[in-house]
């Protein structure tokens, strides 16, 4: 899996880096994360509860920082495992750039699973970790201190694949629809 991003953060770089790295601020906007422990400067145990599609369940893993030039950009690995339900490993680049009202971060992200999680499919796996992104990002910039700012990209059309899964979604309910009413044509015309 792959998946590319840039959000803005209404604060200074300092400030945006230093909430980067701080595993209270990380806990509190990761959802399903349960705790972030230090173990080096560079260093963090993770465990969290994930849900993609119908597995759930809960991670445990390692994040590691590299190529770290602060306050600027680093390399985060990552690798976890959820028993059963599989494993995840990656590496995300993070760099941060300041703009007129805050920080851009750029994010370019490179995963791996296994197991169950390998099983249900990319589609299903890439829309949690889009959800999973969008919900960090929102909680990340209200702990920021600020409200998202409105962007010509948010406003901008819905992703292909929400439109794929709508689309397929008005199939299936029209017919849906079309079977109903051939049943209920079928019950009202048939002889008593």
């Amino acid at each position: 899996m792959e998946m590319k991003g840039s959000r803005v953060v209404p604060a200074d770089v300092a400030t945006t880096w230093r909430a980067l790295n701080d595993p209270e601020v990380l806990r509190e906007c990761i959802p399903g994360c349960e705790s972030i422990d230090r173990v080096s400067d560079t260093e963090y145990r993770v465990l969290m509860t994930a849900r993609v599609g119908p597995v759930s369940a809960k991670f445990s893993g390692r994040l590691t920082l590299a190529d770290i030039a602060a306050p600027r950009s680093y390399t985060l690995k990552f690798e976890g495992q959820g028993g059963a339900a599989g494993f995840a490993n990656g590496s995300a680049k993070v760099e941060l750039s300041p703009v007129e009202g805050g920080t851009r971060i750029d994010y370019a992200v490179n995963a791996q699973v296994g197991g169950k999680l390998a099983q249900i499919g990319s589609r299903l796996i890439d829309g949690a970790a889009a959800k999973v992104a969008d919900d960090f990002f929102a909680r990340f910039v209200a702990r920021a201190g600020g409200s998202p700012p409105a962007t010509a990209e948010a406003a901008a059309a819905p992703p292909p694949e929400l439109t794929s899964a709508l689309r397929t979604m008005r199939t299936r309910l029209l017919l849906a629809a079309l079977i109903v009413a051939c049943i209920v044509i079928y019950w009202w015309l048939r002889p008593a």
